[in-house]
């Protein structure tokens, strides 16, 4: 097996040589754009990596990589404009740059394009391939809307929130590690076995994501501190400080949640002072632990040399030691 950055490498040149150069333009161009803003690319690295797990080459799972890809910016397209965002990876949002009309179109064709990459595969794969697909594609979209219905809830439950970023971030995760399996044409219990590792492993990548936008390092995050305190967001530290608190500090933390001030310096500093006396911020971080190893269980149970489990639990644990 290769290197993660190695992977990425390969991915990176794929893409790199992708050409979307049709017309009408304005469709294709912003496809091109939004695919060439790179990022970490790590579902299609997964992809790529699930199929030499199985003995595979992870060429004949560029294909199935790119559909991953290229959906997960179609959902990124979509998302910004719902979030009325400027920026993505540091450049002009698709709706920014072009707008709205043509984000929702170009990420309309991106859904389209992503399914005819399966056409590269024979029946069978193709059969299994798109019908995953089909399955976690409606998962996203009611994740996301679960995620727009809690911003106007004032009862959203734990286990609410987590069915929210399993469906909306932690099976696509799950789906790119399967699909290699598929590409592998290895057993359907090893397919199962490595969708689970991945959905598990993105549940605790989101966790931590939460953890991380109130207690990271803003040098080293790549994003605002404290964002999602800002936009008072029910992440699973907030739920869990709700759950823990005193009277007192319950009020404090819901009239936190209820104001925007100009300076939002003072509220982030109170209500991560919360997170911490409630005990949240630990039960957080033993929620992150306890879903990477409920990931690593299922290493066990995989029918798979001991050097490739070993591969995929170093993996698990570099993702998760971002210190950050």
């Amino acid at each position: 097996m290769l290197s993660i950055s190695q992977y990425q490498d390969i991915i990176s040149e794929h893409f790199s040589s992708l050409t979307l150069a049709k017309e009408p333009k304005n469709l294709y161009e912003p496809i091109q754009y939004i695919l060439s803003l790179g990022g970490k690319r790590m579902r299609p690295v997964l992809t790529l990596m699930a199929a030499e797990v199985f003995n595979t080459n992870c060429k004949e799972a560029l294909a199935a990589a790119t559909a991953v890809e290229v959906f997960h910016n179609f959902s990124l397209i979509h998302d910004d404009i719902m979030d009325d965002a400027p920026l993505r990876r540091g450049n002009e949002t698709v709706h920014e740059k072009w707008d709205v009309n043509t984000g929702i179109l170009s990420g309309d064709a991106m859904l389209i394009l992503a399914y005819q990459y399966f056409e590269q595969y024979e029946p069978a794969v193709f059969r299994d391939l798109a019908k995953l697909f089909s399955k976690t594609a409606l998962e996203v979209c009611e994740g996301q809307q679960w995620d727009v219905d809690f911003e106007q809830r004032e009862d959203v439950t734990i286990p609410e929130y987590l069915k929210m970023i399993e469906y909306k971030t932690a099976v696509l995760v799950g789906a790119a590690m399967k699909m290699g399996a598929i590409v592998a044409e290895t057993s359907e219990k090893n397919a199962d076995l490595i969708y689970n590792f991945g959905l598990n492993l993105g549940i605790a990548f989101q966790l931590q994501d939460d953890y991380l936008d109130a207690f990271g390092d803003p040098e080293t995050f790549g994003k605002q501190v404290g964002g999602d305190i800002i936009e008072n967001k029910k992440t699973y530290l907030y739920l869990k400080a709700v759950a823990f608190s005193k009277p007192g500090e319950k009020e404090q933390l819901l009239h936190l949640f209820s104001i925007q001030p100009t300076d939002n310096k003072d509220k982030i500093n109170s209500v991560k002072e919360i997170f911490n006396a409630t005990g949240a911020s630990e039960a957080t971080q033993q929620a992150i632990k306890e879903y990477t190893f409920k990931s690593f269980e299922t290493l066990e149970k995989m029918d798979i040399e001991e050097d490739k489990k070993a591969i995929l639990r170093s993996f698990g644990e570099n993702l998760m030691m971002r210190n950050v």
